[in-house]
């Protein structure tokens, strides 16, 4: 097969005329097609069209690479989940059940190792009520909520796919979504996403398949100890029972607060730089035209979404983050007395609203508190104060852009804030610390040079947005084992090696195979 790239299509061409504009590209007839990725070329605002890459089969290989600079010999993506030589009586456990902990698991069950997850939140259904009752009453369970539960703190927001990272995994676990119904289209959308409301029950399939295969998984179950002898994990600890186990993929997500407390004492663990700052609301239709421009509205594209970084001239660095098109703000919080804030989508992000995190990147010598966890304790703090300062019942502090750079009281205008269970007006600048506002007023300008609009006096900040990744790392050694407990992986977003679903997927994967590697190095008894 062959790789051919940038193959142009108008927004009201249908898709069966990319055979034709391969061929024209290729000067060759085409016997075989398939997509690879979609895109949406805006850079030319009166030339906003799709740009597709394709792998297809021609007879004569060697002369239609000759000819098209645009083609390359398709590379070949196979990846397949290791499997051991020989299956241990003992299973693994895994603890977590987010992307991470969910993709180590499968990985382990098809390897027919027949893990044990323990998932502190509950299946994903019965998460549902709880996260919708917190929206609509301000009532917080803080075991099952939007960070626990089946699917991870990713399962109730857009369920973006896109990621930096560059892995042969990627397309697999892809295809394992889609297997388990997620759209099609994930496969090969530049920007891929599942939704709100149709990704926890993707996570139900992926779960459904791995009890299939031989797993278990545990719900309303956290892990509260580790056992161990001699340097090396003999169990892990729930209030119920200690499971005994000698491999351990610790996935627990970036909120975990009780666990990393319980951890840091067992484990080597270090502050790591995140980011905190507020959410951002515009109307959708204002970021169409910005993005799109006379193109916004057509039928063929979709909301459009935007991704915004700038330096400023002292150092500090602010960016966007999990840009939710039609979508709204919602309430994060997974411990009682704090707000903090979250974005998500629905499948066919049809709100009226668009919202992204609004970020100041944070290094440890910025952070008040000292120790491991000093970035755990500054979250803490700021989500207390916004809580206090919207007056309790997990309403969120709300200011307008407007208010923000020149002062005086928020107008709120055509924007309408859209976090549930409600906000205050308030000034984030008695909230937040000035290393962050200050960074947010420095940027909201440059961004509005970017993106038109972006620091219109009517878009709308919700604070705080302070969960975007985990303020700690769980060192691990090239085995990925921790270097004080043999057996224990630390894993994903909560240990500090992964920023988002792919990568916490693909650090899954990893330890798995990690995990599966060491079976195979210890020497077998009898």
């Amino acid at each position: 097969m062959i790789r051919l790239r940038n193959v142009p299509l108008a927004l009201d061409e249908d898709e069966s005329l990319l055979r034709d504009r391969a061929e024209q590209k290729l000067r060759t007839k085409v016997t075989a097609l398939r997509v690879v990725r979609k895109a949406v070329d805006a850079r030319v605002k009166g030339d906003v069209h799709f740009v597709y890459t394709l792998d297809v089969a021609v007879r004569d290989q060697a002369t239609a690479l000759a000819r098209c600079r645009d083609a390359a010999p398709a590379p070949v993506n196979g990846y397949t989940p290791p499997v051991p030589a020989h299956i241990p009586a003992e299973r693994p456990v895994v603890v977590g059940f987010g992307p991470a902990g969910m993709f180590a698991a499968l990985a382990l069950a098809m390897a027919g190792l027949r893990p044990v997850v323990l998932e502190r939140g509950q299946d994903a259904a019965s998460r549902a009520e709880k996260v919708e009752r917190l929206r609509r009453e301000g009532v917080l369970d803080s075991e099952s909520n939007i960070q626990f539960g089946e699917g991870g703190a990713g399962a109730f927001s857009d369920g973006k796919l896109s990621t930096g990272v560059k892995d042969r995994r990627i397309p697999w676990v892809l295809e394992q979504l889609a297997a388990a119904g997620a759209p099609v289209d994930i496969t090969f959308d530049a920007k891929p996403h599942i939704g709100t409301d149709l990704l926890p029950g993707v996570c139900a399939g992926i779960r459904r398949r791995i009890v299939a295969l031989g797993g278990q998984v545990l719900f309303s179950t956290a892990l509260v100890g580790l056992e161990m002898a001699g340097g090396r994990l003999t169990g892990a600890v729930t209030a119920r029972e200690t499971i005994p186990c000698s491999a351990l993929i610790l996935a627990i997500g970036h909120s975990a607060r009780d666990t990393f407390e319980m951890l840091c004492k067992l484990t080597p663990m270090a502050p790591k730089p995140f980011a905190m700052g507020v959410r951002i609301e515009h109307l959708q239709a204002d970021t169409d035209r910005a993005q799109y421009g006379p193109f916004a509205g057509h039928p063929s594209l979709g909301p459009a979404d935007y991704a915004l970084a700038c330096q400023l001239p002292n150092g500090r660095r602010c960016y966007t983050f999990c840009m939710c098109p039609g979508g709204q703000v919602v309430p994060a919080a997974s411990e009682p007395g704090m707000v903090c804030t979250n974005g998500a989508s629905p499948s066919k992000r049809n709100y009226v609203n668009s919202n992204a995190a609004l970020l100041t990147a944070l290094a440890p010598e910025d952070f008040p508190y000292g120790g491991v966890l000093g970035g755990v304790a500054w979250q803490r703090e700021l989500e207390r104060r916004a809580f206090e300062a919207a007056g309790g019942g997990f309403r969120a502090p709300v200011q307008t852009v407007g208010s923000l750079l020149r002062g005086g009281v928020s107008r709120f205008g055509r924007v309408t804030p859209s976090y549930e269970p409600g906000v205050t007006a308030c000034d984030l600048h008695n909230i937040l610390p000035p290393v962050i506002t200050d960074t947010l007023s420095g940027a909201l300008p440059v961004f509005d040079r970017k993106l038109r609009g972006f620091a219109a006096d009517d878009a709308v900040l919700t604070g705080p947005e302070t969960r975007s990744s985990s303020p700690v790392r769980m060192l691990r050694t090239d085995a990925l084992q921790s270097p004080a407990v043999a057996g224990l992986y630390p894993c994903g977003e909560g240990a500090g090696w992964a920023g988002g679903i792919m990568s916490a997927a693909v650090d899954g994967l990893k330890c798995a195979e990690a995990l599966i590697a060491g079976l195979d190095s210890r020497p077998r008894t009898r």
